[in-house]
């Protein structure tokens, strides 16, 4: 009975360890399922929208603010975005939004709103849309953490 009980407690918590979260594949646009805390997961919402869930949730919105074009912005979503501590810091912390600066619809509003100049650009809003902190440039994932944490 005893060595019944330890593997339903291992195959549990193994169970537990394997959480999936819906992800938007960058390239295609097709949503997939991803391991949860092993990407930053970026929500699919309008920036009005997120605001009111910052609001209803007490959290911060995340906003990654790119181009098509930038090659730093590529380089910081494969790398610094995919860093398991990262993710787990940012998807539990903040409401997270991608926006395309020059091609969304959100884009130009954000950045003159916020005078986003240069890419890529981490805004970090609070649900009254008052700007708590923006970062400039690329980040590696050490540094994406002091952030999230100074937060």
């Amino acid at each position: 009975m005893k060595k019944i009980l330890i593997g339903l407690f291992a195959v549990g918590m193994i169970g537990s360890a394997f959480v999936w979260q819906e992800s938007t594949d960058e390239k295609t646009g097709n949503e997939i399922s991803v391991p949860a805390d092993s990407e930053i997961v970026f929500q699919d919402l309008s920036f009005e929208k997120a605001l009111k869930k910052a609001k209803e949730t007490g959290k911060l919105v995340f906003i990654d603010s790119y181009t098509s074009w930038c090659g730093p912005c590529k380089r910081m979503a494969a790398t610094a975005f995919k860093d398991a501590s990262v993710a787990k810091l940012f998807n539990s912390k903040f409401i997270n939004l991608k926006i395309e600066m020059e091609k969304s619809a959100d884009g130009p509003v954000v950045a003159r709103k916020y005078g986003v100049r240069a890419y890529p650009t981490l805004l970090f809003v609070d649900g009254d849309g008052k700007l708590v902190k923006s970062v400039i440039g690329s980040q590696t994932a050490a540094q994406l953490l002091g952030v999230g944490k100074s937060l």
